[in-house]
């Protein structure tokens, strides 16, 4: 019973350890304010559209007051606010923990965005 509550004991630890040295390094903001730059495409539904960033991200975009149809096939800098953003910040920082386990590959960020603002970077996108 010892040795359990010691291998959980380091687990949580290692876990805890491997959170702190990724909020440091700032490599996922937690706030629920993004700006992602990347290809904007057209999603299946109606008003709704794609974004995979430049850092491997994924967004499913909307807005009510900005005309993302007007970009679509260009390189574009988004900025909104995450849909959720308390249950994504959970589940990035899941991903997170999964990832410095080894358990995860992939690390990237994925989630919903309500466009506030869309500047064009490029009329192409660079593959």
């Amino acid at each position: 019973m010892k040795k359990l509550m010691f291998w959980l004991l380091l687990a949580g630890f290692s876990l805890t350890l491997a959170m702190a040295q990724e909020d440091a390094s700032g490599s996922k903001d937690k706030s629920g304010t993004r700006t992602v730059t990347g290809c904007l495409q057209k999603a299946d539904q109606a008003n709704h559209f794609q974004l995979k960033g430049k850092d491997d991200s994924s967004w499913d975009l909307t807005s009510a007051n900005v005309s993302l149809a007007d970009h679509v096939g260009h390189t574009v800098s988004v900025t909104g606010t995450v849909a959720n953003a308390t249950a994504h910040g959970m589940k990035e920082g899941t991903k997170s923990m999964a990832h410095a386990a080894g358990v995860t590959k992939d690390n990237s960020e994925t989630g919903e965005l309500k466009v506030s603002d869309v500047q064009m970077v490029s009329e192409s996108c660079s593959q």
